[in-house]
């Protein structure tokens, strides 16, 4: 399905009761629509997305809390089910009732968290490369370091470098653009690009999923070595979701396949 031409992006800052939530908008009219990032990214993972979903939709791209531009949380505050909560009330604070959700990674733990807790206001759901661990898979995340993203600081800034490394055989390697991007907000997030990764394997997402009412659209990536075998689990615990694999998808699928990626939700929101 062909997108007309990109709307404008406006950036703004929202207080809800957790404290300033930074979001980008695109579009002012249509089905609202809320896009959910992966850890440690912001917005920006969104960034060519939105203008073209915000031809047909109201879309807004949020920086979760403690991410981006975002206020953080009190220490140990941080778990799935409370960045959902400070969505809501970001939807509370746009006036949006409801809203179409899409995730990628850790934002689509977080949008199956907002239809298990509030499926009134998710009319419809996108998971993009959701991981779904078993209960010994999540004890194994949570044993140690952090599979990516969890470096040590170094005076001599050795950790910068190190935090590219660890994502470089993840994204192509023509897409040094990416890798900049991903490093941003890497470096903005500090302790949390790790921590984000043990809060998402502290949560169910297989017992989530069981309670999910809504439409779903299940994305692929098939390049992308952590969340793609984890599409077929996905599948059998959501029989009557609709699956799309884009081609070539890696880790980064929004911001290194927008067009794809916004085809493919349009797509599915427009039937």
């Amino acid at each position: 399905m062909s997108l007309r031409q990109p709307a404008a992006v406006r950036r703004a800052f929202v207080e809800v009761p957790a404290g300033t939530v930074h979001v980008a908008q695109a579009g002012e009219s249509g089905p609202p629509l809320l896009l959910l990032h992966q850890t440690p990214r912001s917005w920006d993972e969104y960034r060519d997305v939105l203008p073209l979903l915000g031809e047909r939709y109201r879309a807004v791209a949020m920086d979760t809390i403690g991410f981006g531009d975002s206020s953080r949380l009190p220490q140990a505050e941080d778990s799935i089910e409370a960045w959902a909560r400070v969505a809501l009330t970001v939807l509370d604070a746009l006036g949006l009732e409801e809203a179409c959700v899409v995730g990628h990674h850790t934002g689509a733990v977080v949008g199956v968290e907002l239809a298990s807790q509030a499926p009134e206001r998710v009319r419809a759901l996108v998971l993009s490369s959701v991981p779904v661990y078993t209960a010994e898979e999540r004890a194994r995340r949570l044993s140690g370091r952090a599979v990516v993203d969890d470096v040590d600081t170094s005076t001599d800034g050795s950790h910068v470098l190190e935090l590219w490394r660890g994502r470089a055989a993840f994204y192509p390697a023509d897409r040094i653009d990416l890798l900049e991007r991903y490093l941003v907000d890497a470096l903005k997030a500090g302790p949390l690009a790790a921590e984000g990764h043990r809060v998402a394997a502290r949560y169910d997402t297989m017992a989530a999923l069981g309670r999910v009412r809504c439409r779903v659209l299940l994305i692929g990536a098939p390049a992308d070595p952590y969340a793609y075998p984890h599409l077929a689990r996905a599948q059998a615990l959501l029989p009557d979701a609709e699956t799309v694999e884009i081609e070539g998808g890696m880790v980064p699928l929004p911001d290194q396949l927008p067009e794809q990626f916004a085809a493919a939700v349009s797509g599915f929101l427009g039937t």
